[in-house]
């Protein structure tokens, strides 16, 4: 079953087009990453999905309702959101901005209840953060900021988690571990993720993890090809798109088989 279903979607600012007749269908239990090059119309799709552009033509559908007839806390209720980067401008303690995922529930002036900070614990508990909740915030690293994002997007208990880029500012370690905790939120909750990202390693990654995946491939506002990961991200549409020679590798080992694109070199 389509939990989001995007049909012959366009979006543009003014007279300039941004994107151009996108038609999707991401499937409930499943990883769906968007690749692409910069520009290409990763984020503005994302901010459709959100409901937060609204499409100048064709329709975004969330659980079979047109996403511009649903209010924004309907919204919060079917999707959590994890940005690229995220700006600490207070001090608070890690478990409040947890509970800040739970505003669709309470409301913006209401205090938070006894099962609303249950909540915020557990999510914190799942993705390894719960001794940190009385922490300030800004003492995190980019890491751990990432992790507390996870958590909170978990306490608003939606079923699709839509993440920008999450790992853009992370080192090799923290990314990894990031990736890590997304498949093993996968597997535990069922959840349904859509990924932007700019490296397409990351849709390997999690089909290598045994995690349902396909990728969809951007390029001037529109989708290239959408499908599997090893049938999307090829070696002839890595030259086409992004002019690089790069090699598509697989490799038999104890734990099945793991496949990268390996980048080679660039022409022009």
């Amino acid at each position: 079953m389509s939990i989001i279903e995007a049909e012959k979607a366009s979006f543009s600012y003014g007279q300039q087009n941004v994107l151009q007749n996108i038609s999707m269908k991401v499937r409930e239990g499943e990883m769906f990453c968007l690749f692409g090059p910069n520009g290409c119309g990763k984020t503005t799709l994302i901010q459709c999905l959100l409901g937060i552009l609204k499409t100048s033509s064709g329709t975004i559908r969330l659980r079979g309702r047109d996403i511009r007839s649903m209010k924004a806390v309907e919204i919060a209720r079917e999707l959590a959101y994890i940005p690229q980067a995220h700006e600490k401008p207070f001090p608070y303690k890690v478990i409040d901005v947890v509970l800040m995922g739970r505003v669709s529930y309470t409301g913006l002036f209401s205090l938070p209840k006894k099962e609303d900070r249950k909540t915020a614990e557990e999510a914190l508990e799942r993705v390894g953060m719960l001794s940190f909740k009385d922490k300030p915030y800004t003492q995190l690293s980019g890491g751990e900021t990432q992790l507390v994002m996870v958590a909170r997007a978990l306490a608003q208990q939606t079923p699709v988690l839509v993440m920008d880029e999450p790992t853009a500012h992370l080192d090799f370690r923290n990314e990894l571990g990031f990736l890590e905790t997304i498949v093993r939120l996968v597997k535990d909750t069922k959840i349904t993720v859509v990924m932007a990202t700019h490296f397409p390693n990351h849709a390997f990654y999690f089909e290598n993890s045994n995690i349902e995946s396909r990728v969809a491939l951007m390029n001037e506002k529109m989708f290239y090809a959408q499908g599997r990961p090893d049938e999307v991200l090829t070696e002839y549409n890595m030259y086409d798109i992004f002019k690089i020679k790069s090699k598509l590798i697989a490799h038999q080992w104890e734990e099945g088989k793991l496949k990268q694109i390996l980048p080679i070199k660039t022409y022009g």
